[in-house]
C-alpha cells in the first residue's frame, strides 16, 4: 500500500449508525457514503448492539437515534462517555422536546441534529463531531439557551423498556430479586442489572422510590393488596 493510499484511508471518517428502523438507517447511509470521506462500517438496531459494536469496532463516531429498544442513545453515550472511549457522539433524532435536549447533552454528546436537517447539515455534523466541535441543530437552539437561563428545569425520566416495566411491576408487588428471576426465567445477576437501570432512569434511590415514581408517571398500577397493606421492598 502506497502513503497516498495510508493518507486517504486515514482521513476517512468510520461511522457507527444506530436506529431502530432499518428503512432509516438506509436512507442515512446511502448519503452518508455518497460523501466520499465517510464510511458506514456498522448498523445497529437497538441500544445494546450499537454498545457491543462500538466497543468492538471502535468506530471515529457513533450516530444515535434516541429511542431505541434495549437501551436509548442517552444511555449508549453515556456508556461511551464512561468508558472514555474516543469517540465522537452525534445525536440523530426526531426529537425536540427540552428534557430530551437537557439529557442528552448532560451525557456529554458532542452534537444533536434533527431529522429534518438537509443530508448536507447531517454530513456537516458528521465531520464536524469527528474534529471535536459541537453540533447543535438550529432549531433546538433557542430552547438550549432557554435551558440555560432556567437551570432548573422539571425532572426528566427515561423511558423504560417493556422488560424494565414488567420487573418494576413484579417489584411493585414485593417480589425478591431471586423471585422475579424465577418468574422472568432469567438470572438474579440481570435482574439486579434491570433495577439498577430503573433506578437510573427514574432517578430513585430505593425500590419503593421507584415503584411509586412508576406509578405516578403511569407505568405501572399497585397491585391490590399494597392498597391495604404495606410492603416492605428489599434493598
Amino acid at each position: 500500500m502506497t502513503m497516498k493510499n495510508n493518507e486517504e484511508k486515514k482521513s476517512t471518517i468510520r461511522v457507527l449508525l444506530a436506529d431502530d428502523h432499518a428503512v432509516v438507517r438506509a436512507g442515512i447511509r446511502q448519503f452518508l457514503e455518497r460523501a466520499g470521506d465517510i464510511q458506514v462500517i456498522g448498523e445497529a438496531s437497538d441500544g445494546e448492539m450499537a454498545v457491543e459494536m462500538i466497543e468492538r469496532m471502535a468506530p471515529d463516531v457513533a450516530v444515535l437515534d434516541i429511542q431505541m429498544p434495549k437501551a436509548t442513545g442517552i444511555e449508549v453515550s453515556r456508556v461511551i462517555r464512561a468508558h472514555r472511549w474516543p469517540i465522537g457522539v452525534l445525536i440523530l433524532t426526531s426529537y425536540d422536546d427540552d428534557p430530551y435536549i437537557s439529557a442528552v447533552l448532560k451525557t456529554g454528546a458532542n452534537g444533536y441534529v434533527l431529522k429534518t436537517a438537509s443530508p448536507d447539515e447531517i454530513i456537516h455534523a458528521v465531520r464536524d463531531v469527528y474534529q471535536g466541535k459541537s453540533v447543535l441543530d438550529t432549531e433546538i437552539l433557542p430552547k438550549v439557551m432557554a435551558q440555560i437561563a432556567n437551570p432548573n428545569p422539571a425532572p426528566f425520566y427515561e423511558s423504560l423498556t417493556d422488560r424494565e416495566i414488567e420487573i418494576l411491576s413484579l417489584v411493585a408487588r414485593g417480589l425478591t430479586n431471586k423471585v422475579v428471576g424465577i418468574k422472568l426465567k432469567i438470572s438474579d445477576r440481570t435482574v439486579q442489572g434491570h433495577i439498577a437501570r430503573i433506578f437510573e432512569k427514574l432517578q430513585a434511590a430505593s425500590r419503593t422510590e421507584a415503584v411509586m415514581r412508576g406509578v405516578s408517571l403511569g407505568l405501572i398500577q399497585l397491585p391490590e393488596e399494597t392498597l391495604d397493606h404495606a410492603i416492605t421492598f428489599e434493598i
